[in-house]
């Protein structure tokens, strides 16, 4: 019996099924646009084989360690490296503890993507349990170590158009220069999260912020040069490709203040004297900072709101960020947003791309917000919620009122690189799931429906980052160049300072010029 059913995720009523069934095989091959995601750059540029099944399928995957966790097992028992550098576990344990605890993933959208992998990528089709560890181990091992299971042969092997990471402003962007000087086909670019220079409750940021000056050559002590260095770190990250910001931010919370309330402001945190209600609106002020230059430099911006981060002291302190215990929590879009949409939310050519951690916005706030602003986008069911019945409540809650055209597709957000296709199989079969309801009630012409699964699949995540235009990675490079500085050099009258001079042979070295 296979592991991944034909029909797994498909509406269970014949008459539904069918339809589902049409539409979901007229977009399943579709190559796969991947404009969010987490995965390490440096697979790419190294391009060297994964070495054990844990490194694969475990160590990366915060929605496995957490599962595992919740059951009594240590992250120290998954081999996570603590602060000290220490590992405690190796990885064949590691793999025993998850294959006996391979119950736990019953009915969660963890073991759909395992067990499409499994299937489809490995040919392994009985299930994993403490019995069969050691045998699943050793045959996934063996197929590691073949070529077709390099990292840019995956990706090639999964059909992917386009995948973005995510880097923050102070990564000089090594493994991205490498895979674009390697002359590998595959396109991999950047994407600029400043949230590590932005948040003054990040640990580190005053000492950041320093850094921040240091690489850009900028005074980051002053709100104008703080505020240029962005400017020079968005137009470097555009020289690797990066079409998108990414904030993921407390709350949805923005601020519209003057230069003078915003540098007094920025004066405050920088010395690491602000307190937390400061925090939070200098945050905000940062946000609006972004979108003014979104609208500058045309990159689409993304808010992630809503989410605690690191709500265990004791595991941040001892492993770090991104370890499972970020938890949800509520968020106002619509008192938040509104100094930001008050200066932006006209704007033709400006795009927020708006997710939440909070379900009861979807309906009530963030339709409605994105049915109304023209800068505004909803992004997918996101986190806790890229589940099968979360992305359907997601369609049901928001498509009333923001329709298809106001969403932007698929994001897979994941770390994990073997759930990239099973993620985008998933949100496909869901997605036509729901258009075959629609159909079979009149709702929709199963010709139209067609055409919305061919948009959800792929034009709409293509279209609202702005990634249609496939070029040569040096046009790429160059037009993103002379549109940056170009903008830049009007914008702040800038007299060709060092820093500036820098960031121009940095992005001269880039293209070849």
């Amino acid at each position: 019996m296979p592991l991944h059913d034909p029909n797994i995720l498909l509406p269970a009523d014949p008459t539904r099924r069918a339809i589902a069934r049409a539409l979901y095989d007229g977009v399943r091959d579709l190559p796969i646009i991947s404009p969010h995601g987490h995965v390490d750059p440096a697979w790419f540029a190294k391009n060297e084989p994964f070495k054990n099944p844990t490194d694969l399928f475990v160590s990366p995957d915060h929605y496995v360690l957490r599962m595992l966790v919740s059951q009594g097992t240590s992250l120290a028992e998954l081999g996570l490296v603590d602060q000290d550098g220490h590992q405690h576990a190796d990885k064949r344990a590691i793999w025993r503890r998850f294959c006996a605890g391979y119950h736990l993933f019953r009915a969660t959208p963890s073991r759909v993507w395992l067990e499409y992998a499994f299937e489809k990528l490995f040919d392994l089709t009985e299930r994993p349990s403490a019995e069969n560890a050691d045998a699943l181990y050793d045959a996934i091992s063996q197929k590691l170590a073949e070529p077709a299971f390099l990292p840019r042969a995956l990706f090639d092997r999964f059909n992917i158009e386009v995948l973005a990471t995510t880097e923050d402003p102070l990564d000089d962007l090594s493994y991205h220069q490498s895979i674009h000087s390697s002359g590998w086909t595959g396109r991999v670019i950047t994407t600029y999260r400043p949230d590590n220079v932005i948040d003054p409750e990040h640990k580190g940021f005053v000492q950041n912020v320093e850094r921040l000056g240091i690489l850009t050559e900028c005074d980051t002590r002053n709100w104008q040069g703080y505020l240029q260095a962005h400017r020079l770190r968005r137009a470097y990250f555009r020289g690797f490709g990066a079409t998108a910001t990414d904030h993921g931010h407390p709350s949805a919370r923005t601020e519209n203040l003057s230069c003078q309330d915003a540098a007094d402001l920025f004066d405050k945190v920088v010395r690491g004297q602000a307190s937390s209600q400061e925090a939070e609106r200098f945050r905000g002020q940062m946000l609006t900072e972004m979108a003014r230059m979104s609208l500058e430099d045309g990159m689409v911006m993304q808010l992630h709101p809503g989410s605690w981060r690191n709500h265990s002291p004791t595991v941040f302190s001892a492993y770090g960020r991104d370890k499972g215990f970020d938890i949800p929590k509520p968020a106002d879009f619509v008192g938040g947003l509104k100094p930001l949409l008050d200066r932006f939310g006209h704007e033709k050519n400006f795009t927020l791309i708006l997710f939440t951690l909070d379900e009861t916005t979807l309906s009530r706030e963030l339709a409605p917000l994105a049915g109304a602003y023209p800068c505004l986008k909803l992004g997918p069911a996101w986190w806790f919620y890229d589940s099968p019945e979360g992305m359907r409540r997601y369609r049901e809650l928001v498509t009333e009122t923001a329709g298809f055209y106001n969403t932007v597709g698929f994001n897979d957000d994941t770390r994990a690189l073997c759930t990239i296709p099973a993620r985008h199989d998933m949100a496909r079969r869901i997605d036509c799931g729901f258009l075959a309801g629609l159909v079979a009630t009149h709702m929709l012409e199963e010709d139209e429906a067609h055409q919305v699964a061919y948009d959800l699949a792929y034009s709409l995540a293509q279209k609202a980052y702005r990634l249609c235009v496939i070029l040569p990675r040096i046009l790429i490079a160059l037009a993103s160049f002379i549109l940056g500085w170009a903008r830049f050099f009007a914008l702040l009258g800038c007299r060709n300072c060092k820093g500036c001079r820098r960031n121009l042979a940095q992005i001269t070295r880039l293209v070849g010029m």
